[in-house]
């Protein structure tokens, strides 16, 4: 393949595990960083994806605990709860030049991470996807799509473009958005009322939206204002009618998270609402009680 990248994926689960698929499938040197048990699975098995979209396939990929070679760009495909720990495995200087993409739940991560690596470096991502880790280095992708909005204010316009382009070329629908933070809130806007609500109730979001749908409002409605506060999108209505689109057994990931027993990504998403709210002086009172809930829950 002439056009060949080197491509790291740091945690190779859900998300990471279908896009490093993909774009070993497609033919680029995929470099997975997980534990060692894990590493030892994908380095004997690869990764094994079953999607209805893309098809079932197996892709080799090599596998380690650390980033030991420059790469184009790394994912950054872990949990909240996971990230100080997981980021010890790819040092900035063995990055190099790459690309650190996140792909992570909320808004407050681009911030800490361009103060790790180089911020010319940090281009941010949001993907639309169902896609979970059933064992290690076996992918279910569930979801009929699979799409992504690259962005990153402090990264070279040309850089993004030909990172989209590679990724979309894997597969997933790629584009490049202008303006951060405005991509970063759609997300959350988005997420927070489903990660929330499915989670606190146990429910998917078919039951949710109609069990549940005074609430749902509500916290979409709050949303909505903290995002327009931080300079992001608000359309309520707009949220509300993507919910309805969603097939009705969908679940969250911080609900597969609860399922499971796992730390839940409360603070990155509940809570970093919760702070942007206060500082712009958002009245969030359903949001306040759903964290507060399901803090108490966890504890």
């Amino acid at each position: 393949m002439a056009n060949e990248l080197t491509m790291a994926v740091l945690g190779p689960g859900g998300i990471g595990g279908l896009l490093a698929g993909l774009l070993a499938r497609a033919g680029h040197r995929v470099i997975c960083l997980a534990g060692e048990d894990t590493a030892d699975t994908l380095r004997t098995s690869g990764i094994q994806v079953r999607s209805g979209l893309y098809g079932d396939f197996t892709a080799r990929v090599e596998a380690d605990t650390v980033l030991r070679t420059p790469v184009d760009a790394c994912l950054v495909a872990v949990k909240h709860t996971a990230l100080d720990a997981a980021l010890d495995r790819v040092p900035p200087g063995t990055l190099g030049d790459g690309l650190l993409v996140p792909f992570l739940n909320g808004v407050e991560h681009p911030a800490a991470l361009r103060a790790r690596y180089r911020p010319e470096l940090v281009a941010p991502a949001v993907i639309r996807v169902e896609s979970t880790r059933v064992a290690p280095g076996v992918i279910e992708h569930g979801s009929p799509f699979a799409e992504i909005d690259l962005t990153g204010d402090t990264v070279d316009r040309a850089r993004l473009d030909a990172q989209a382009r590679v990724l979309g070329d894997a597969g997933p629908v790629t584009r490049v958005l202008d303006d951060e933070t405005a991509a970063l809130w759609a997300k959350m806007s988005f997420l927070a009322p489903f990660a929330l609500l499915t989670t606190r109730y146990r429910l998917p979001l078919g039951e949710v939206r109609t069990r549940h749908r005074e609430e749902l409002t509500a916290l979409v409605e709050e949303t909505a204002a903290v995002s327009r506060a931080c300079g992001g999108p608000a359309d309520p209505g707009q949220a509300l009618a993507r919910y309805d689109a969603f097939p009705p057994q969908t679940r969250s990931s911080m609900q597969r998270d609860a399922e499971a027993g796992r730390a839940l990504e409360l603070d990155a998403v509940g809570g970093a609402l919760l702070r942007a709210a206060e500082r712009h002086g958002v009245r969030v009172p359903v949001t306040s009680r759903l964290v507060r809930e399901l803090a108490g829950a966890g504890s």
